[in-house]
Parts: structure tokens; C-alpha cells; sequence
């Protein structure tokens, strides 16, 4: 890129010169662009200044391909019939390169005043290529590529890519990454730009050094900072990731920390963070000036709103004096004075603790000045970013209507229950803004609306119902008016059913809720017999639902609701049959006495307490409720069931979630059973187990008849009871009460494993179930016989050999049956489980929203059980879309 005075050439500064395209033209594949334009160029010899010197005739243009010559010459200040010099011929050829059209520029002065203009254009961009980046999507990257195809090619234009490339990937804690910008030159004059990039790996953090500490230890201050030396076992947290916005963070987490334990004139002196040569990790050393401790002098309140007197105002301060200094008590002291005004209605009231410092004592004296502020009113509910969901399903979550004296309270209320709609994106505000006038307030609510349909293919594989596969179809903002509608299909080895729902939250714009279900399902119930899965019977079940439910006030809500259903309970004829009639001996009495058809018409209700600050997903609040059922209102099963529950959670800091949760009931007989047979059929009985109760199998607590096989061939005329688990029949028969407790702790990850969705918890489950009309055996735990029947004289239970009734009864014709061995292996059953002693476990579980679907895993160990519960300790589920 040299200008041509004669038959000589003379150098252009270097800024505008560079050499990539110098010569032979553009590198071919491979040949790396250079980012740096260098420092210096060949020097030429330039003629004296006064022999290039005249008055310009004409202005001729040669080498340009896409561009008109008018236009390569509106680029210059040359013009005919004006003077040129060396000086003037200099400044047109940076005016050319300024441009950055041109890869190269020369201008002649031949005789006669003639001017030429020889150009080669810069090439064309036909594509940008992506190399080597694995850990940026190309999503990510190409927005901060300013370089698009048919644009011409600039280096200045890649050396600013380049850069923004590689603080992307900064911002990603990969300061080892390097990108390499490299061109292939194409015909006419098209060339690829192709960015090689290496990522490297995560820049970590080292060490962090913290010197001038003696109150605390370099640890105890390391574990207040969100930064975190690398470690192994942090691979699920980016917390050891270097990030410099981080680092000015934990700078004023460290203040935080010693302002909150009194040291008032703390202060950070230098944080500094240094690569390593090898550009892997950072040391970060902070340089801290601890001070002298304070404690808190006196602590006076003022207010000169009439309506929020200094008296009140000192209730709402915890702090004495004597205390330690804690600044953090004083900001959430002013936070808790400015939300108890807004509860008066003073929205904007304006709350500043003045300080008094006295260095020789070291005490921090405080007055918490409110200063006068009008009482507020709402002016107006503007609502933004709703496209789908009206305004009116929104507006009535709003415990607050224009006009309205404001109110803080009501406020953060209204938030939470349009959070609980979970229509929106989490992490909803109320924003206040001044209105027209200084007692006027807008609330602006701005809505992110995500998907409230749900269209689902799925199949997957549970440790309860092994392959399942379920079509369902939810719409839980139906038609933008707060409806839900869902229709279900279920299908596994074990269970089939479809649901038909729809529910109507404000049934004619009124807080009146009512919905209904129909529903067929298809249940069969199972043992395990040496290790294989058996079904036991089979339950079919068809009916409807209908509810009804009404506020009684902000927090307390009554559901009321009516449900028919048929049942038709039926056992395998071949396995368990004989003389066409179900076997006590071969099915278990408590089977025998469940077949049948029932109809069932309940009438119920609910009462229930709510105010929890988001209902699919909480961190604070609490819910009670109390159920009951009565089933008589027709049909053919009478009883009344009554269940109670609640729960409470907590934020306990740092992201931690504490939970407990409990619940109980009991379902009561409204008839007489007969002789030998509980009134409460098996299949309306509470059951305890997984998925309710993890560290026990699925309904793997409470009454249970297990029937053991015995050995008779070993030592003859002495029976030897089998006790291979594998080998043992085990039905869970259920029971009349029962309770559950539980604990869990929710811990928190760091960013990116809340990215992906993971949420782990620590948890301890408690529970029992008890209470129903035993069966008979003829043997009980101590191995002692008890050979008792039924009104008839069919053994109830029996081993087959121990009790001298070896033989089945008679047949209806008066023929003897056969020996029993003939129709069943010698077996013992023992009852047990029927008591109320709870039985504890406890363990951790993930939940994890993984890219195949929900997937929950739970390792619990039992640590209370009793004789005859199954435990399990490890638990999953997990299914997949498609």
C-alpha cells in the first residue's frame, strides 16, 4: 500500500498499512490473519518534495471492481484544477484507507498533470465459519460477531470481534481461550472468515490470601465470599470460577461481614487478582484494614407522621444499647419501619438513620428519622406483557383496587398470588411509582408469560410401575381465562386409566371455583413371589367427581364435592378358585372378602388455610387443611372418612428451604361386618409406603399377612419354615388409621447446577399405619397354633400340616376333597405390622429437570421398623419425551 510520485514510491504511515494483503494478495487456507497491524515498514526513498509539485488536469481511477470511480474519487480532496503537493497526495492516500474499502492503494502523478488512482478492493465476506468452540453454542457467540456475509472485510472489524469473542468466553471464567481469525480466498473476489478457537479450560481460583486479618480467620472470611477456592469436591458449583464481578461482590460481602459483627471503620485496601503463567488459575489476594470494634450508644426513634408516631416506631427496633454494633440489623430495621408505614398507607415514607459515631468510646448512637410523607392512595394497576392471559384473570389476584388507600402488606400479597397462577415467570414484582400527585401510586405489574399448555407423548421406567407410557394433555390457562382443562391416558403392566377434567376458577366472574372429573380406572395389585412381580386383584373402578369451592376469607378457603363411582373387585379364578368359589387358602380371606361389585356415593368437604408465598413451588408460609368424607348418600359402602394436613416452610438463608409436613386420618365403619371380616374393605383402606414414605417399599408398612412356605421333606413330621424373602408371599392389607411426618432441607447449588435444573435435599420421613380387624391366622409370631374357623368351618388360615386339617372341606356334593398338598405347597401366614409405632427414616434425595424429563432419585436408610415391613433404599423415577 505505497503512493507513486514518478517512477517512485514513498511510505504511508504504518497504522494504515498493515502487510496481511501486501503482495501476492489475500493468504491462502491456513494463513492466519494478523491482529496487530505492525509497528513498522520497509522504508523507501522518497524524491525531493519540491519535485512533486503541480496542477491536477485530470483524475484517473483503475483497479476498482465493485465501486464507480466517481466514487473512489469523492473519497479524495483532489480536484481538477487545483494544486497537489507530496502533502496533498499523502492525505488522499490515508483518506482511501480510512475508508477500509481498499486492500491496497497507490496514486501516480504522471506528466501533464494527470492523477491516477490505483486501488484493489477489499474482498467480500461470503460466510463466517465457527471452529473448535464446543463449550459456547454457536447461538451464543454469533451475536457478537459484527461481521455478516456480503459485507466487506475490514481487519479492524475482525481484531473487534476477536475481542468481543474472547471476553465472551472471559465471561465465561475461560481466560486461557484464544481465537485465531483465518480467511480462504474464494473467486471474484469473496473470501470465508473462518475463527479457529481453542477454549481452554475454566480459569480457577487457586488460592484466595486475605492479609491484615487478626479478628477472624483467613477461613471463616472465605466462607462469606461467594468465590471459592477450587477444590474436587466443587465440581457441581461454579463457585470456584474466577469472575471479577464476582470479586468486586465479594469485597462487599467481606464489609458486610464485619459491619454485621461491629467493626464500623472496616475496609478492603486492595483486592488483586493475578493469572498464573500458565493461565489456568488465579490467585486472589485482598488487602483488609479490620478497626476497632463498636457497640451500639443510644438508639432514639422520630417521626413526623401524624399517623406513625416515634412510639410505634421504637417497638419496631430490636436493638439496645450495649449491644454489638450490627449494620445488617440496621438496614432491616429500616426495611421493617418503611414496610409498617406502608401499612398505614405512607408508601413513599422516607426512613434515614442518622449515626453518631464516638471513636473513644466506640459506640455507634442511632436515631431512625421518618420523615412526613403524604398517606397514599392507588391511582392506577397497570398491567404489561400479557398477550394470552386477560387482564381481568391478573386484576382479580389483586388484593388492592384503584382508589384504594395503599397498603404495603397487601401489596407483596397480591405478588404472591399472581405468582401462584404459575403463568408467569418466577420472580414476578409489584413495582410502586409516584403517580400525578405526591399521594398518588402506581402499581406496574410487568408479566413474562411462559407456557401453560402441555401436549406430552411420554414412556418411562418407575421402580413402582416398571414401563410406563402416558398421553396426556393439560391446558392450565385455557383460552387466556384461567381455566385448566386435562384429559389423561395412563398405561402400565400394573395400571390403566383415562381422565377427563376441567375446572373454572371464577365461575361467572365470581370467587366461586368449581370443576369436575370422569374417570375409568383400571388397578391391579401385586405381590412378589421369588422376585417375580404377581397380581394379586384386580380393581376397576369408574365414576365421576364434581366440586365447588369458595373463600372465606383472604387465606381460608371450603370445598365441598360429590363423587359416584363403581367397583368391581376380581381375583384370578384359575389361581385362586376352587369349586367356584374364591379359597381362603389359596387367596387369603382378606382377598375373598374384598370381590365383588360396590357402588360408592360420597359427599365431602375441605377446609383449608393457605398462605403460601407460591403454591407450586414454596419457600415460606403455610398450608393446613381438614377432609372429610361421608360415603352412605346411596350406594352400597358406608363410612366416613376424615383426613387432616399441613405443612410450613421456612427460608433459612443462603437459598436453604426447611420444610415440615404432616398428616393423619382415620376412616370410620358406619356398618357391621360379619364374623371374621372388617367392615373397612381392603380396597378403601389407608396404605404407607413409597413413594410417601421413602426407605419402605410401596405399601410396605403396616398390617401385612405374609405367607411362608414350609419344608417337609427335610425332617419329616416337623415342618421347616422358609424364610428366603424371595420365597415369601407378602400382602399389605392396609388399616383404618394412620400418620405421617416429615422434615426436608432444600440446598441450594450454584449456578450451574441450578441451570441444569438439579435441587437436592436432606430429609427424615416418619409415619405408621394401623388399625384393622386382624385376620385370623391359626399361628401367631411365637410359632404357637391357634386353629380357628369361620362360621362355616373353613379354615381361616392354615399351614397344611401343623394343625391336623390337612384336607380341604368337603364338596358341595358331600365328596371328600383331596389332600390339600395336592392343591397347594405347605405354607404357615403370619399377621403383623397392625401398631402405631412410627417407623423413621431418613436419607437425600435430587430432583432434576434432566433433558430426557423429571427425573427423581432418593437414597433412604430405615432406622425404625418393625417386624414385617419391607424396606427399600434406593428409589427412582425418571421418563422421557418424544
Amino acid at each position: 500500500m505505497k503512493a507513486r510520485t514518478g517512477s517512485r514510491r514513498h511510505r504511508v504511515p504504518a497504522l494504515l498499512i498493515g502487510t496481511m494483503l501486501a503482495g501476492a494478495g489475500a493468504p491462502a487456507w491456513g494463513q492466519t490473519l494478523p491482529t496487530e497491524v505492525p509497528a513498522t515498514a520497509p522504508t523507501t526513498t522518497a524524491p525531493a518534495a519540491d519535485s512533486v509539485r503541480g496542477t491536477i488536469t485530470r483524475i484517473n481511477v483503475t483497479g476498482s471492481q465493485r465501486l464507480e470511480p466517481d466514487t473512489v474519487r469523492s473519497y479524495v480532496k483532489l480536484r481538477p484544477g487545483e494544486a497537489y503537493d507530496r502533502e496533498s497526495l499523502d492525505q488522499a492516500l490515508k483518506d482511501l484507507f480510512a475508508t477500509e474499502l481498499f486492500a491496497d492503494a497507490t496514486i501516480r502523478a504522471d506528466a501533464g498533470g494527470v492523477i491516477t488512482i490505483e486501488v484493489r478492493e477489499n474482498p467480500v465476506i461470503n460466510r463466517i465459519v465457527l471452529e473448535g468452540n464446543k463449550r459456547l453454542k454457536e447461538d451464543k457467540i454469533r451475536p457478537e460477531i459484527r461481521l455478516a456475509p456480503r459485507q466487506i472485510f475490514t481487519r479492524s472489524k475482525v481484531r473487534a470481534d476477536v475481542a468481543r469473542i474472547i471476553e465472551l468466553y472471559r465471561r465465561q471464567g475461560r481466560f486461557a481461550a484464544v481465537v485465531e481469525p483465518k480467511m480462504v480466498q474464494l473467486d471474484q473476489n469473496r473470501v470465508d472468515i473462518v475463527f479457529e478457537i481453542t477454549e481452554g479450560d475454566k480459569s480457577k481460583v487457586r488460592q484466595i490470601n486475605i492479609l491484615g486479618n487478626t479478628k477472624f480467620s483467613a477461613g471463616e472470611l472465605r466462607s462469606e465470599m461467594a468465590t471459592k477456592q477450587s477444590r474436587f469436591f466443587r465440581f457441581f458449583s461454579s463457585s470456584d470460577t474466577y469472575d471479577p464481578d464476582r470479586l468486586a461482590y465479594d469485597q462487599g460481602k467481606l464489609r458486610q461481614f464485619y459491619l454485621t459483627n461491629g467493626y464500623a471503620d472496616f475496609r478492603v485496601i486492595s483486592a488483586i487478582a493475578e493469572l498464573t503463567p500458565d493461565k489456568r488459575d488465579f490467585i486472589i489476594t485482598y488487602v483488609v484494614e479490620e478497626g476497632e470494634r463498636y457497640k451500639f450508644g443510644e438508639v432514639e426513634a422520630e417521626s413526623d407522621i401524624r399517623d406513625f408516631k416515634a412510639e410505634t416506631v421504637k417497638h419496631l427496633i430490636p436493638m439496645k444499647a450495649g449491644d454489638w454494633y450490627d449494620a445488617k440489623k440496621v438496614e432491616d430495621t429500616v426495611d421493617s419501619i418503611t414496610q409498617s408505614a406502608g401499612l398505614f398507607g405512607y408508601a413513599f415514607a422516607q426512613v434515614e438513620p442518622q449515626f453518631r459515631r464516638d471513636p473513644e468510646a466506640r459506640t455507634m448512637s442511632l436515631t431512625f428519622q421518618v420523615a412526613e410523607a403524604p398517606r397514599v392512595y392507588v391511582e392506577r394497576i397497570d398491567i404489561n406483557g400479557n398477550t394470552i392471559t386477560q387482564d381481568k384473570v391478573v386484576r382479580r389476584e389483586f388484593r388492592l383496587q384503584e382508589g384504594d388507600a395503599f397498603n404495603s402488606f397487601l401489596v407483596k400479597r397480591s405478588q404472591d398470588r399472581i405468582n401462584s397462577l404459575g403463568y408467569f415467570q418466577e420472580k414476578l414484582e409489584v413495582k410502586q411509582s409516584q403517580g400525578s400527585a405526591p399521594d398518588r401510586v402506581i402499581l406496574t405489574t410487568n408479566l413474562e408469560e411462559k407456557p401453560t399448555g402441555e401436549l406430552q407423548l411420554s414412556a418411562g421406567y418407575s421402580s413402582l410401575e416398571r414401563f410406563i407410557i402416558n398421553a396426556s394433555i393439560t391446558q392450565r390457562n385455557f383460552r387466556g381465562k384461567g381455566q385448566t382443562l386435562r384429559a389423561s391416558v395412563d398405561y402400565s403392566a400394573y395400571s390403566k386409566s383415562i381422565q377427563l377434567g376441567f375446572t373454572e376458577p371464577y365461575l361467572f366472574d365470581r370467587n366461586i371455583a368449581i370443576g369436575g372429573d370422569i374417570f375409568r380406572r383400571d388397578l391391579n395389585s401385586f405381590n412378589f413371589v421369588n422376585r417375580d412381580r404377581n397380581t394379586t386383584y384386580s380393581q376397576v373402578t369408574t365414576g365421576f367427581q364434581i366440586r365447588v369451592g369458595v373463600p372465606l376469607t383472604e387465606y381460608w378457603q371450603a370445598q365441598a364435592r360429590y363423587g359416584l363411582s363403581f367397583d368391581d373387585v376380581t381375583l384370578d379364578k384359575y389361581r385362586f378358585y376352587l369349586d367356584g368359589q374364591c379359597s381362603p387358602l389359596l387367596a387369603g380371606r382378606y382377598l375373598c372378602d374384598a370381590l365383588g361389585k360396590r357402588t360408592t356415593s360420597s359427599i365431602g368437604y375441605s377446609l383449608v388455610f393457605n398462605n403460601l408465598n407460591n403454591v407450586l413451588r414454596p419457600s415460606k408460609g403455610q398450608r393446613f387443611a381438614i377432609h372429610q368424607d361421608f360415603a352412605g348418600l346411596g350406594g352400597s359402602v358406608k363410612y366416613l372418612r376424615n383426613r387432616i394436613e399441613g405443612a410450613k416452610y421456612w427460608g433459612v438463608g443462603g437459598g436453604f428451604i426447611f420444610s415440615v409436613q404432616g398428616e393423619g386420618g382415620y376412616i370410620m365403619p358406619l356398618e357391621k361386618g360379619t364374623a371374621g371380616v372388617d367392615p373397612i374393605r381392603l380396597v378403601d383402606r389407608f396404605y404407607l409406603g413409597e413413594p410417601q414414605m421413602r426407605g419402605f417399599d410401596i405399601r410396605g408398612i403396616g398390617p401385612r399377612v405374609k405367607r411362608y412356605p414350609l419344608d417337609i421333606t427335610t425332617t419329616p413330621g416337623t415342618p421347616i419354615l422358609i424364610t428366603d424373602k424371595n420365597q415369601v408371599t407378602d400382602d399389605a392389607i392396609g388399616g383404618r388409621y394412620y400418620y405421617m411426618a416429615r422434615a426436608e432441607l432444600e440446598i441450594p447449588l450454584g449456578s450451574g447446577a441450578r441451570d441444569m435444573g438439579l435441587r437436592p435435599s436432606v430429609f427424615v420421613d416418619a409415619g405408621a399405619v394401623w388399625g384393622v380387624k386382624a385376620p385370623t391366622p391359626i399361628q401367631n409370631e411365637n410359632g404357637i397354633n391357634i386353629p380357628i374357623r369361620d362360621s362355616a368351618g373353613n379354615p381361616l388360615y392354615s399351614d397344611g400340616t401343623a394343625n391336623g386339617s390337612t384336607t380341604l372341606p368337603v364338596r358341595q356334593d358331600g365328596t371328600a376333597n383331596p389332600p390339600l398338598t395336592q392343591f397347594i405347597s405347605p405354607f404357615r401366614e403370619i399377621f403383623y405390622g397392625d401398631t402405631l409405632k412410627p417407623r423413621v427414616s431418613v436419607g437425600f434425595g435430587v430432583n432434576w429437570n434432566s433433558p430426557f424429563g423429571p427425573f427423581r432419585i432418593d437414597v433412604a436408610k430405615a432406622l425404625l421398623k418393625e417386624p414385617g415391613d419391607d424396606t427399600k433404599l434406593f428409589t427412582f423415577n425418571v421418563g422421557t419425551q418424544f
